[in-house]
Formats: structure tokens, sequence, C-alpha cells
């Protein structure tokens, strides 16, 4: 597909989600407000993601298409109350994309900004990026460089955007090996944590206790979250994997249990165990 193509489609759908919003299109359409349309933006977003993790195109094809609809329905909103327009949300990001390109294109804004020497490695590209962004885009006004990862993050996502912008200003340990001494240290304390907590009787130090119980385990979360960074693995898409991983073996551990006639309350733990072993051996042999 060519980009006149490309761009009649898109045209298509900017026409389709004016009728929507027209006065005689749709009442849900018309009802929406580009902040009624957040919870379905990010909907949309994990399921494509979602898709793109099982690597089923038909889906990651639908839900790519989702995703661009709401996208382009909420600027169209921002364009009906006059604050923008959605032409104006295309032009500012192929802008922003040249501009931090300058290694492709020769006349972008962000020369003044571009490497000495050039750009060979993708991580040089990401240092080139910051750059153009503190440079000529002038957006160094935080108090500090945390205060550009927003708000509004999952709590995992948000770790990891922190910690990659702490590293990136030196705050780092040199190897992962650090990360690993570290979650060691930090796992002592957390047991510590839980054996003052498991001894006290009085129910008020026994709360604070508990907060510092929850307080070691968000230390063990944020090291994960390191040596994760530094293994170059989004912890976000491991934990999904891990999810799913643990969904096929629990609906096996369900199934083997529901064929014995038994609620899973009622099997033994060494019954639950065998079924979990023989799902990971099933999962092992359909790798083969």
């Amino acid at each position: 597909m060519n980009e006149q193509e490309t761009g009649e489609s898109f045209a298509r759908l900017y026409s389709i989600i004016k009728k929507l919003r027209a006065p005689d299109g749709c009442p849900w359409d018309k009802e929406q407000t580009p902040k009624t349309m957040r919870s379905d933006l990010i909907e949309e977003t994990f399921e494509a993601v979602d898709a793109i993790t099982e690597n089923d195109i038909f889906h990651v094809k639908e839900e790519l298409g989702d995703v661009f609809l709401n996208a382009a329905m909420i600027a169209y909103m921002n364009e009906q109350l006059g604050n923008f327009s959605v032409k104006d949300t295309l032009n500012d990001v192929s802008e922003k994309i040249i501009r931090r390109h300058p290694h492709v294109f020769p006349n972008s804004k962000g020369k003044q900004n571009e490497l000495a020497g050039g750009v060979t490695t993708a991580e040089e590209v990401l240092t080139q990026w910051d750059n153009i962004k503190r440079g000529v885009e002038n957006r160094n006004k935080t108090e500090s460089i945390l205060d550009e990862v927003p708000k509004g993050f999952p709590p995992l996502m948000k770790a990891y955007k922190m910690h990659k912008k702490a590293a990136k200003a030196g705050f780092d340990w040199n190897n992962v090996g650090g990360v690993f001494e570290k979650l060691n240290e930090e796992l002592e304390e957390l047991k510590e944590a839980v054996k003052r907590e498991s001894a006290e009787t009085d129910e008020d130090k026994k709360a604070v206790f508990h907060n510092s119980v929850e307080d070691e385990l968000g230390d063990i979360l944020s090291c994960i979250v390191n040596i994760a960074r530094h293994l170059k693995i989004d912890p976000n898409i491991a934990m999904e994997k891990s999810n799913k991983k643990f969904y096929r073996r629990f609906s096996y551990v369900e199934a083997q249990a529901k064929i014995k006639n038994k609620n899973i309350k009622d099997c033994t733990m060494n019954e639950l165990e065998y079924f979990w072993q023989n799902a990971k051996q099933n999962e092992k042999q359909s790798q083969h």
C-alpha cells in the first residue's frame, strides 16, 4: 500500500468519526469526552499488546485499528473544543520524529543536538533523543528528571521508567551482579520484618510492623525491576508472560481435579503438585 492509499484510509476513518459525533450521529459517541475515553484507550492498548505478545496477527490488526480509532476520536473531540485539530496532532508527531532523528533527516532541527560523530547504536540514538528533548525542545523544565515519568503509569511501568532515567543520569550499579547483591540484602530485611510482625502481639504495633513489611517488599520489587532493566527485559512484558503461563498451568490443574470429580480445595498438596508438574511437562513436550 502506498502513501496515498494510507492517507485515504485515514481520511475515511476521520470522516466516520465526524459522522459519529455529528448532531444526527450516535448517541453514545456524542456523549463521550476525552476524559471518558481514557479507560477505552488504555483497554484497547492492552488488548493490542496482548495480541502482539501472542503473535496473533489477525487480532494485532484488529486491536491496532481500535487504538487508532480511540486516539483519533479523542483528537477530534479536542478539535471540536477548539483546542487543536487532528491535523495538528499528526503534524506535531511527524515534526517531532524528524527533529529527533537528525541522523536520518538531514534538514532536522535536532541537528544542533546531534551526537558528535553521529550515532551507530540504538543506545546512542536514545541518548541523542534525550539531548534533543532537553536542548532544541527545551524540555529541561522539571525539578527532577523523574518528573518526566507520567504519574498515571501503573506502578511496575513507572518503576521501570524511573530507574531507566536514573541510570541514564549515572545513578546505577556497574553490572547486574550488584543488583543481585542488593536483592539478597533486601530479602534478608524482609525476612526480619516478617519475623518482627509475627512475634508482635500488640495490634497497634503489629500494624506498624506490617507497614515495614510492605516497605521491604516494595524494595524487593524495585530490585527485580532493576535486574530486568540490566538484562534488557521489560518487566511488564515478562510479568504478562508469567501470568499467561500461570493461567495455562492452573487451568490444567483445575481440569485434572474435575476429571477426578474433586474441587481443588479437596485435593491434597501432593495431588496439586503432581498436576502442576504434569502441566509443566506437557508444555515442554509441546515446545519440541
